[in-house]
């Protein structure tokens, strides 16, 4: 156990300095940036995301902000037999599009946004079990266009992530009708 630790403080290390190297949206437009997306590929690390990853669905992301400038996501997630909500909340970080979850210990970052058809978002969860890595592209309608997905899969490697962590996530509609 304690011959891990230093590999385990290395790879934190790691990621916290690959973190401070993400660019994130200029300027970024909150009012724009609200809003309903899809979530229609994802790229990640995670070890539950990769198992899971072969039979996921696009899945519906509602981005709101507070008025203290706190970014606040709800998810709605399509499973086999039922819709699945999530709402998070992440804390303005002081720089415009990064933002911090508290309690998850992550960060997000708005890496790059056109506000009316796609975003890119890179998300950093500091577990002490699992520490993970996330890219993901939101889109305002379902369709992807191929040259978007190119552009989308260039990112992955530039994050240390690799193609074989990419879920390109098929259409559903099956919980748009639960969205509030």
């Amino acid at each position: 156990m304690t011959a891990a630790l230093p590999s385990l403080a290395l790879a934190l290390l790691c990621l916290l300095q690959a973190g401070a190297q993400v660019p994130v949206q200029p300027d970024l437009d909150t009012e724009k940036f609200a809003g309903e997306w899809h979530v229609t590929a994802i790229a990640s690390n995670c070890s539950v995301f990769l198992t899971m990853k072969d039979g996921m669905k696009s899945s519906m992301a509602i981005v709101s902000f507070t008025p203290e400038g706190d970014l606040a996501m709800k998810l709605v997630l399509p499973l086999t037999d039922k819709c699945q909500e999530f709402e998070l909340l992440f804390q303005q970080s002081g720089q415009a599009g990064h933002y911090m979850g508290a309690q998850e210990k992550r960060n997000l970052r708005v890496i790059e946004t056109d506000y009316s058809h796609y975003a890119v978002l890179h998300e950093v969860h500091h577990s002490e079990a699992e520490p993970s890595t996330a890219l993901q592209l939101l889109t305002r309608e379902q369709d992807v266009s191929p040259q978007l997905l190119q552009k989308f899969m260039e990112l992955i490697p530039t994050m240390g992530l690799t193609e074989d962590m990419l879920a390109v996530l098929p259409k559903s509609d099956q919980c748009t009708g639960d969205i509030s």
